[in-house]
């Protein structure tokens, strides 16, 4: 990994963002990139205000990166709405992580219209690091998610070549499912024969994770498998809290397909109520 791009907007969100990007473009020895977008949809004196203004602020940014960690870092202020905006960043910068911070959390027009973060994931094809926590030092638990596709496959391998934290503990969860219990007459069966079914299922999505791992090429790692009790999505967040992992890393693509992950994913709804990081990966990438 050698360019790392941070999306801000001067908040304490981005402060957050801007920080974890530090401290991994310190230990990899990686150039950061700072990067807002002034909306263009606005009144030319405001646009331009809004430029300097920003072009100021982003020259003090990085002179106090380069200044006190010895990071290279450079500024682009891009016009344009914000998710375009860093779009277009991306392709000219060309950077091999982008770290944002976590959306406003505006329930009815996220609902909608979808937020600047998710709808940046959508549409750029690297990986994506939203930073949610407080940075206190580097990762000590990184956990992959799996729903064992070809998609997930890549995204395991693309996680592993970016080395985000070598020191950090790998682990890789895979919630599945047990279609019997959710049959209408599930409940007329005897809890004895549930918990033997359930354990019965509980085995094969294991040997199918270490058969994933095996052909992936992951090497030693942790495997989890969980029930899938209430959702995909939810059962991540469990995990994740029951383990202590502070990042989180996930596909946006899977076994779902497009249409899904526009409509409400899994990818979805761990990026909009994680409370720790998480590293977003698009499953087409090679």
């Amino acid at each position: 990994m050698k360019k790392i791009m941070v999306a801000t907007d001067f908040s304490e969100r981005s402060d957050r963002a801007l920080r974890r990007a530090t401290l991994l473009a310190k230990r990899i020895g990686a150039a950061l990139f700072l990067v807002h977008v002034v909306d263009n949809d606005q009144a030319r004196r405001i646009v331009e205000s809004e430029r300097d203004m920003a072009r100021r602020l982003l020259h003090e940014m990085a002179t106090t990166v380069k200044d006190v960690d010895g990071v290279v870092c450079g500024t682009r202020v891009v016009l344009g709405a914000p998710y375009a905006g860093i779009a277009n960043a991306v392709e000219e910068i060309a950077p091999d992580l982008l770290v944002i911070g976590p959306h406003r959390r505006q329930a009815l027009r996220d609902v909608f219209m979808g937020t600047t973060a998710e709808r940046t994931i959508r549409t750029v094809a690297l990986p994506v690091l939203m930073v949610n926590a407080s940075p206190a030092g580097p990762y000590r638990h990184a956990m992959l998610t799996t729903d064992l596709s070809e998609g997930a496959r890549r995204a395991a391998r693309t996680f592993l070549a970016l080395n985000i934290d070598r020191e950090a503990k790998v682990s890789i969860l895979h919630v599945f499912d047990a279609p019997a219990l959710r049959l209408a007459m599930s409940h007329a069966m005897p809890k004895s024969d549930k918990e033997h079914y359930l354990e019965g299922e509980r085995k094969s999505a294991a040997r199918a994770l270490s058969e994933f791992v095996h052909f992936t090429g992951i090497g030693p790692i942790t495997q989890i498998v969980y029930h899938d009790k209430t959702t995909p999505a939810q059962e991540i967040l469990n995990a994740a809290k029951a383990g202590g992992v502070d990042l989180i890393v996930i596909g946006t693509h899977g076994r779902s397909g497009l249409a899904r992950f526009f409509l409400g994913s899994v990818a979805e709804h761990v990026l909009r109520n994680a409370d720790r990081d998480v590293l977003a990966v698009p499953s087409t990438m090679a």
